[in-house]
């Protein structure tokens, strides 16, 4: 099941950062600090979410 998390985490944290960081610079939030803390936001939620969609799929596999 790791390496079906790797995988999908692989995908789903530039996702979710790219997503983030969207919204800081629709939010007129251009300085560096805000782009580094969406990023790592980014990155962070897709922690869980990876877990969650790996599990789901191991389990109706």
């Amino acid at each position: 099941m790791f390496r079906l998390f790797g995988i999908i985490y692989a995908l789903a944290g530039p996702t979710l950062a790219g997503i983030i960081i969207t919204a800081a610079l629709t939010m007129n939030k251009f300085d560096t600090m805000s782009m580094i803390y969406s990023a790592a936001a980014g990155f962070l939620v897709a922690i869980p979410v990876a877990w969650i969609v790996a599990k789901q799929i191991n389990e109706n596999a």
